[in-house]
């Protein structure tokens, strides 16, 4: 048997490296929308499918982003931010760190589903107002978060909608307050996933990018479950850093952990 040669390498390799090096020698500059995959597979002699393998290769490297509905775009560099999971007031529906703006939508009356419901403690009809948010830096979402609130908790008060009525954008802990209800506990359970094609598109990153999901519950000084949120942070964007208080002098650890 002859030797065999070097190992050729995957078809959709060699194009992202086609496409690195147009951006690299300036043809296509930040901002510059590509070719359509068609147009591409056309001149390079691939299939739809091999373009964009490439580009979702090099939209995971940075390089390029997609926009849903627009196309593949040249990236400008983006810098990493870094959220604080710090106690908080709960002052805005925004992490601290966060800089920027956001939006939202509510729907009421949405039953809870199995995992959900075990969160906050209700049945598996227990329904719930639903809220998705986008977190947006220079009109782009770079987080994503979705709430779900027990309608036994605000159903008919004025506060029933987070960013609506008198209380809107003012965060979780005001909500509360205004009904009379003191949050006490807050936990959160982060967890290492990939994202899934349409959280991808809107953050303009690759299906199956790294990103954290951090499961965040609030409770009130009764025990009840108030809020749970899943919260979808990109590990490309976003470093997530936690400040844990420590004992104040003269207090035992044994102490603290009794609380």
């Amino acid at each position: 048997m002859g030797a065999s040669g070097p190992a050729r390498p995957a078809p959709y390799l060699r194009i992202a490296q086609l496409l690195r090096d147009r951006v690299a020698s300036g043809e296509w500059r930040v901002g510059d929308r590509l070719p359509s995959r068609a147009t591409l597979g056309a001149e390079f002699g691939v299939g739809d499918n091999v373009v964009r393998r490439a580009q979702e290769a090099l939209i995971e490297e940075g390089l390029l982003e997609g926009r849903a509905g627009s196309g593949t775009f040249v990236r400008a560099p983006r810098q990493r931010g870094s959220l604080s999971r710090t106690a908080s007031n709960g002052s805005s529906p925004a992490p601290a760190g966060f800089t920027g703006t956001w939006e939202a939508r509510s729907i009421a009356k949405v039953p809870a589903g199995p995992a959900t419901a075990v969160r906050l403690g209700t049945g598996h009809d227990g329904m719930c107002v639903l809220t998705t948010y986008e977190f947006l830096t220079d009109s782009r979402p770079v987080l994503l978060a979705t709430s779900w609130e027990p309608m036994a908790v605000t159903g008919g008060s004025a506060v029933v909608l987070p960013e609506g009525g008198p209380l809107a954008g003012a965060g979780v802990f005001a909500r509360m307050r205004h009904l009379g209800i003191v949050i006490s506990r807050v936990v959160e359970v982060p967890r290492p996933i990939r994202l899934s094609r349409d959280q991808a598109h809107l953050l303009g990153l690759a299906t199956g990018a790294q990103a954290t999901l951090i499961e965040r519950t609030h409770y009130a000084d009764d025990g009840r479950a108030v809020e749970t949120a899943d919260w979808i942070v990109p590990s490309d964007l976003w470093d997530i850093t936690y400040t844990i208080a420590t004992p104040a002098p003269g207090t035992s650890a044994l102490s603290v952990r009794g609380r």
